[in-house]
C-alpha cells in the first residue's frame, strides 16, 4: 500500500505522475490499489457501491481506472476498507487530484473519440509499444501529408478545420518519441501498407523516406512483413501491445475497430498476442534489412 512520505519525498505513483505525466495510468493504478484493499477485506462490489451511494458497476469502473475519482468517494471507501491511519489515507487521497488532471490531449476533445482517449493516455505512459499494421502506417510514424490522407479517408465530409485538428492531434502524439524518457516503438508493417499509394504516389514516397530516416532513431524499430511470407500468425488484423514500467500495471493489448476499440489485459489474452507478435517478428524481414527493404519499395513506387 502507498503511504505518505517525509516532506520532499515522493511515492512511486507520484514519481510516475511526474515522469510520465499520464493521468490515465494514475487512474488505473489508483483503481488497482482500491480493488486490492476491497478484496483483502472480502467486501463485495455491491457493498462498496452502497457505501458511496453508487452502483457496483461504478466501483468496477473506478477499479479499472475508467472514470474520474471524487475525493469524498475515495475517503469513504478507505474507511470501509479499514484504512484509518492518516499517513496511509493521505498517500492515496493525494493522488486523486493528479489522477483527475486533464492530459494535453483533452485540448482535442472536439475530435478525440472517448474510446481512443484511453489509448492516448496509455501511449503517453508506455515504455514499450509494439504494433502490427495491415492497413496504414502506424500513427506515431506518419508524415503530416500521409496523416491528412488517412483522416480524409475516415472523414470525407469533415471541414478543413476539423481535418487539420485531427492531423494536429496525430502530430502532437508523435512528440513522445523525441522526449528524454521516450518509449521504444517496434512496428511490423505489412508490405501492402507500403505499396498502397494513400494520398498519391508523392505522398507515399515522402512517407517511406520518413520511415527510412526514423529507423535510425535508437528507440524506433520497424520491420516489413513481405508478401513472400504468405499467411502469418496475425490473420485477425492489426493490434498493439503496450508495456509499462510500473509493476502493478499489466500490459495492454489494443484492438481498434471502425467506431470503437477493445482493451485486453487478462493474462491468457496477453500471452496469446505476445506469442503472435514474436512470430510476426520472426517471419518479417530482419531488422538489419529494413532500410534495404524500404529503399527497394521506394524505388518501385
Amino acid at each position: 500500500m502507498i503511504t505518505a512520505r517525509a516532506e520532499g519525498d515522493e511515492t512511486p505513483l507520484n514519481m510516475m505522475a511526474r515522469e510520465r505525466g499520464s493521468s490515465t495510468v494514475l487512474r488505473i493504478l489508483l483503481g488497482s490499489q482500491l480493488r486490492r484493499l476491497r478484496e483483502n477485506r472480502g467486501i463485495t462490489l455491491e457493498a462498496a457501491g452502497h457505501s458511496i451511494r453508487a452502483s457496483h458497476s461504478k466501483i468496477s469502473r473506478m477499479e479499472l481506472g475508467r472514470v474520474s475519482f471524487r475525493a469524498r468517494d475515495v475517503a469513504d471507501l478507505l474507511t470501509l476498507y479499514g484504512v484509518t491511519e492518516e499517513s496511509d489515507r493521505d498517500g492515496l487521497l493525494s493522488l486523486v487530484a493528479q489522477a483527475n488532471r486533464p492530459g494535453w490531449w483533452h485540448n482535442y476533445d472536439d475530435v478525440l473519440p472517448n474510446w481512443f482517449e484511453a489509448y492516448v493516455g496509455l501511449e503517453e505512459a508506455a515504455t514499450r509499444i509494439r504494433s502490427y499494421e495491415v492497413q496504414f502506417i502506424p500513427g506515431l510514424l506518419q508524415t503530416e501529408e500521409y496523416a491528412r490522407a488517412v483522416v480524409l479517408l475516415g472523414h470525407p465530409d469533415g471541414t478543413e478545420e476539423e481535418i487539420q485538428r485531427r492531423v494536429d492531434l496525430r502530430m502532437a502524439r508523435q512528440k513522445l518519441l523525441g522526449r528524454p524518457n521516450a518509449p521504444h516503438l517496434w512496428a511490423v508493417i505489412d508490405e501492402a501498407v507500403l505499396r498502397r499509394p494513400l494520398g498519391g504516389a508523392e505522398v507515399m514516397r515522402g512517407q517511406i523516406r520518413h520511415l527510412i530516416d526514423i529507423v535510425a532513431s535508437p528507440n524506433v524499430t520497424v520491420q516489413v512483413m513481405p508478401f513472400s511470407a504468405g499467411g502469418h500468425a496475425a490473420a485477425g488484423g492489426p493490434f498493439s501491445i503496450l508495456r509499462f514500467s510500473e509493476r502493478d500495471l499489466p500490459d495492454v493489448v489494443y484492438l481498434e475497430q471502425l467506431t470503437s476499440a477493445i482493451y485486453l489485459d487478462k493474462r491468457d489474452d496477453l500471452d496469446r498476442y505476445q506469442a503472435v507478435m514474436e512470430r510476426l517478428c520472426i517471419d518479417a524481414v530482419p531488422v538489419s534489412d529494413t532500410k534495404r527493404a524500404l529503399t527497394r519499395i521506394l524505388d518501385e513506387i
